[in-house]
């Protein structure tokens, strides 16, 4: 049989020839040949993470760190750009914000660490959307002062594994990772590979995030899908997952037309950053705190079997009040699930709203997020 052709436009990430090998269904996706499912099926591999581990390739997104003196400098210039509290990391933690632009709206949104290490601790860890990543770290690198720099990482890759048997296979490998708690982050050897391990994910579900040396992705992949609870799961279900979890996808339910205020996501924006003022865009997100915003991002849950996609008009009273950013099968509640922006006098939990789905309108309710239980690991 011959080799599957590859789009040579389309970058290829480390673990790239295991997808093949495994059988994976390939697609482009923010300039990558990525899986989006393997044999089993989308379905069958959302209930997998959902009931057991899911291991992802991740390795697309845009991993770098951002250096300086001290990390009270690094983190003061950091916040020039995103509205998050970044001076109040404490060493191992991690922090989800938002790169913002100067009208409030968001750039991208972005995972930053403190590492625990001393020999990192003049450094700020950061990880950004694949699609976004090289304007994010141009972004970056133009706005940060004399003597703070951004290095891109470019030998490492991301695998994430998630799952409530994450822990349990995870520490097989890596014993000290079972002791870490939701967001925060360690250098561990796992299976003698030093790996930087956060405890996080994009799925809902306890696991992890693992950056690992390049030329050890492979190894390693194949040393946890050795485990009997792992299999690998493509970007079809990672979205399923993450749309259960009321989760953001950027470029869908965020992008530079959404403040964090209409995206419900002003819990980013701490008491320190909103008294001091001093983030892209801030004087339209504190006017929008206090007095409120025009349209709002919301949960949807149609009634009946089929899905409402991305696009799908929302209606309420009669006119046209907003749209679906993200929609489908949601496999762990048995039905079709979405977000999506409306007119805020019809953002209120369990208000009636009808979808326009083939010209037809659709009953379904603004419901809270998110649509499944989180189970992330807070406490020891």
């Amino acid at each position: 049989m011959s080799a599957p052709h590859i789009d040579e436009t389309l970058q290829v990430t480390p673990l790239h020839a295991l997808h093949i090998e495994l059988g994976a269904k390939m697609v482009p996706f923010a300039g990558y040949d990525m899986p989006v499912q393997y044999k089993d099926g989308v379905l069958a591999e959302h209930l997998h993470t959902r009931t057991a581990a899911g291991l992802f390739d991740v390795s697309h997104m845009g991993q770098a760190w951002i250096e300086g003196p001290d990390f009270e400098t690094v983190a003061k210039a950091l916040e020039t750009l995103v509205p998050g509290d970044i001076l109040g990391l404490a060493p191992g933690a991690i922090r989800y914000t938002l790169l913002l632009n100067d009208k409030g709206g968001i750039r991208d949104d972005l995972m930053v660490t403190w590492p625990a290490e001393p020999a990192r601790a003049n450094s700020i860890f950061i990880i950004v959307n694949a699609a976004c990543k090289e304007a994010d770290f141009a972004h970056i690198a133009a706005n940060l002062p004399a003597g703070i720099s951004l290095k891109p990482i470019a030998d490492r890759a991301l695998i994430a594994l998630q799952g409530p048997k994450a822990v349990e296979v995870f520490a097989r490998f890596a014993p000290a990772a079972a002791e870490m708690i939701f967001m925060t982050a360690k250098a561990i050897d796992v299976a003698g590979i030093p790996c930087l391990v956060s405890r996080s994910g994009y799925t809902g579900e306890d696991g992890y995030e693992i950056s690992v040396p390049e030329k050890d992705a492979v190894a390693l992949t194949k040393k946890l899908l050795g485990e009997p609870e792992v299999k690998p799961i493509g970007l079809g279900a990672r979205d399923s997952l993450r749309l259960e979890a009321g989760l953001c996808l950027y470029g869908h339910d965020i992008d530079e037309t959404t403040t964090p205020i209409e995206a419900a996501l002003g819990w980013v924006i701490g008491k320190r950053r909103r008294e001091e003022a001093n983030f892209p865009g801030a004087k339209i997100i504190l006017d929008q705190i206090a007095n409120g915003v025009t349209r709002k991002r919301v949960g949807l849950l149609p009634e009946g079997k089929a899905p409402a996609r991305e696009g799908t008009e929302i209606v309420g009273g009669d006119k046209i009040i907003g749209t679906i950013t993200s929609g489908g099968y949601g496999p762990s509640v048995a039905g079709p699930i979405a977000m999506g922006y409306v007119a805020t006098d019809f953002s209120k939990v369990g208000t009636d709203v009808e979808l326009m789905v083939r010209g037809k309108g659709r009953p379904a309710k603004v419901v809270a997020m998110p649509f499944t239980e989180k189970r992330f690991h807070k406490t020891k």
